[in-house]
């Protein structure tokens, strides 16, 4: 991650923080796969489901992955939300060779 935008966690972490929401704490940036407390900086919020215990495998994303964070606006979200809900969007996942991804 770039160094200018690295910044502290928060002194007093917030007690529920949305599923999706992309933070950043120190030199690292994540995402909330769940609804649950934290104390990172949040910078943005994703409508992709990271996590869903329905799912085979549950989680999307695996560790040594890189993504590729790209802003959207509200409408963009709200129509991604909305295929995601419908069961029509569909993530792209560029698998390169030597990744783990899909892998156990």
């Amino acid at each position: 991650m770039d160094e200018r935008i690295e910044t502290p966690r928060l002194q007093v972490p917030r007690t529920k923080i949305p599923a999706g929401s992309t933070g950043i704490a120190g030199k690292q940036t994540g995402i909330y796969p769940i609804d649950s407390p934290g104390g990172w900086q949040l910078i943005g919020r994703t409508p992709i489901k990271l996590y869903d215990p329905l799912e085979s495998p549950p989680v999307l994303l695996n560790a040594g992955d890189y993504l590729r964070f790209v802003p959207i606006g509200e409408k963009e979200y709200l129509r991604i939300q909305d295929l995601i809900n419908k069961n029509q969007y569909k993530v792209n996942i560029i698998v390169k060779e030597g990744s783990n991804h899909g892998k156990n």
